[in-house]
């Protein structure tokens, strides 16, 4: 069952890209709208900036744990061979 929904997905990434972007674009429209009565934190009055914030971090944080893993986990071709 994950398999195949795994597999679904896969076939059809080019769609998935399109709607994650969709997501976005509603996330930064739907900002727009949004009350800025009482700002908490210092992003909150900037218009979309969470949206590019998530963006941002996440993929800072895929770079990052790459990054980490190929120091930490990496071996060398032939570590086995030793």
């Amino acid at each position: 069952m994950i398999a195949q929904m795994i597999t679904y997905l896969r076939e059809r990434s080019e769609m998935m890209k399109w709607i994650f972007f969709a997501y976005l674009g509603f996330a930064l429209v739907f900002d727009f709208f949004a009350d800025r009565h009482d700002a908490h934190f210092w992003g909150d009055p900037v218009i979309g900036f969470w949206a590019i914030f998530g963006l941002v971090g996440c993929l800072l944080m895929i770079v990052f744990c790459k990054g980490l893993s190929h120091v930490w986990l990496e071996r060398d071709r032939d570590y086995y061979d030793k």
